[in-house]
């Protein structure tokens, strides 16, 4: 595996919810490459919960959004926005878990949609959800110009 550099960070108002490392109320999430994949490791924190115990769907839903996103940044080399996003809840997720795992990639490509699938285990490697979510792509250039698509090799510099 290797792993996946923020270029983002230290950029002047950049404070995502799902990526940022400095956002103390956000995922925080960082991104290792595996093969076809991005994956991402997260420990679930109690403010994050729904039912007692009980990781929030929604913020399941945008652990599983935001590792997409990154998807189309790394694997695309595009950037891009969630036209459509289809979510399967299989197994309640504690936010007592350890550590949660998120794997996606990319299914198919359609002109300018991106369709990324994504599954996120818990700690056992029980499959907990699984979405299907499909991006709008933006050309390279409108994605440097106009959306901060730093390009591809500046997820993998020192």
């Amino acid at each position: 595996m290797r792993k996946i550099r923020n270029p983002f960070q230290g950029l002047e108002g950049y404070n995502c919810f799902g990526c940022s490392p400095d956002n103390s109320s956000g995922l925080q999430l960082a991104f290792l490459e595996d093969g076809d994949e991005l994956v991402a490791e997260w420990i679930p924190r109690s403010f994050f919960e729904g039912y007692h115990n009980v990781l929030h769907g929604g913020i399941q839903a945008t652990l599983m959004d935001e590792i997409a996103s990154w998807v189309v940044y790394v694997k695309l080399d595009a950037s891009g926005v969630t036209s459509n996003m289809n979510v399967r809840y299989l197994k309640p997720v504690s936010v007592k878990d350890s550590k949660l795992t998120l794997r996606a990639s990319v299914k198919e490509l359609r002109r300018n949609l991106a369709d990324i699938e994504v599954r996120l285990f818990d700690s056992n490697h029980n499959l907990c959800a699984q979405a299907m979510i499909t991006y709008f792509t933006f050309s390279k250039e409108k994605s440097k110009d106009r959306l901060y698509s730093p390009g591809h090799e500046e997820f993998f510099g020192d």
